[in-house]
């Protein structure tokens, strides 16, 4: 039996295999930023729409104070908070949290031919009625 030489062949399988598992590393990485942005979006409206729930005055900016409070502790990601409603007891306060992060795996696809226009982003939103005696 000959045993054939293979000097070059693990370079060369590496050579292959090396970018795709880095462009997999990428994403999963900014997935879960992503996943992160949007819980930390969610508990933000959740807890806003909570305080203002039982604040008797001025309901919409306490809450909307609560929830910019809670994301300022987040260092990942840009929110924006919206609130609305309130003013007497039984009345709806919803907070709204739209959260964005930078998308990193894009531009590495863009020089793959591909992806660079997809854009990490969405909305959370909480409504509680506020309550009153």
């Amino acid at each position: 039996m000959r045993f054939r030489k293979e000097h070059g062949s693990a370079m060369a399988e590496t050579a292959v295999v090396m970018p795709v598992v880095l462009v997999l590393t990428f994403a999963l990485i900014n997935f879960a930023i992503a996943g992160y942005a949007s819980v930390a979006a969610s508990n933000a409206a959740n807890y806003g729409a909570r305080v203002g729930s039982v604040t008797q005055r001025a309901a919409a900016g306490a809450a909307a104070t609560a929830a910019q409070a809670t994301l300022e502790k987040t260092m990942i990601g840009e929110y924006q908070v919206a609130a609305a409603g309130g003013g007497r007891p039984g009345s709806r306060i919803t907070i709204t949290v739209n959260w964005r992060v930078p998308n990193w795996i894009g531009s590495i696809l863009s020089l793959l031919g591909g992806g660079g226009g997809i854009e990490f982003k969405g909305t959370s939103a909480a409504t509680f009625r506020q309550e009153g005696w």
